[in-house]
């Protein structure tokens, strides 16, 4: 519930719920081998599609999102062998190197495995913004909805399942504040 905020805010809020919060989303991926019948090319767009549990108190020292900064990075490994079956790899079976940033749920398909084929993947997960790429979307649905009160709206987001829906709102409270702030100081330089 929103109450006595301006529309224009209200709505940069919404907005930034949906594609300002950071999250973490696989962004390269080193294909070590591939036997499948799935492309490197459309295995790796899968991945980077698994929505991934974001920790952002573990990231708090990164101010920005910047792309080359190591502490952003986590690696997540596939490494599957032969069966003797046909198998569906779920997204379970990634490995992290953190214990935070992992896939939101066990059961994601990502490939189907015929008996002898294997796969073997480097993926690297790094924080983002949907502005940059939809795999980094915080939230699926951000909607403002008028009440019968004069002033007052409700916010539904709907979570990718990264972030809490409450720390989404919180998260792009923030952002939007420090927005607001940097372009105050633009001003201030150019006045």
């Amino acid at each position: 519930m929103m109450r006595n905020i301006p529309l224009p805010y209200a709505n940069a809020i919404r907005r930034i719920c949906l594609n300002g919060v950071p999250v973490f989303a696989i962004d390269k991926v080193s294909v070590r081998e591939n036997s499948s019948v799935m492309a490197d090319e459309a295995l790796a767009h899968r991945l980077g599609l698994i929505p991934l549990k974001t920790d952002l108190t573990e990231f708090k020292e990164l101010k920005s999102v910047d792309t080359d900064h190591d502490t952003s990075k986590v690696m997540l490994i596939l490494d599957l062998e032969e069966s003797d079956a046909t198998r569906t790899v779920l997204s379970g079976e990634l490995t992290s190197e953190d214990r935070f940033v992992k896939p939101v749920s066990a059961d994601i398909p990502i490939v189907v495995l015929a008996p002898g084929q294997k796969v073997w993947i480097d993926a690297y997960a790094r924080l983002g913004r949907g502005t940059e790429h939809a795999k980094w979307n915080s939230a699926n649905i951000a909607v403002l909805t008028e009440t019968d009160e004069d002033e007052e709206r409700i916010l539904t987001v709907e979570s990718t399942g990264a972030l809490p829906p409450e720390q989404i709102v919180l998260s792009a409270v923030e952002e939007l504040s420090n927005r607001i702030s940097g372009f105050k100081e633009l001003v201030s330089q150019v006045a």
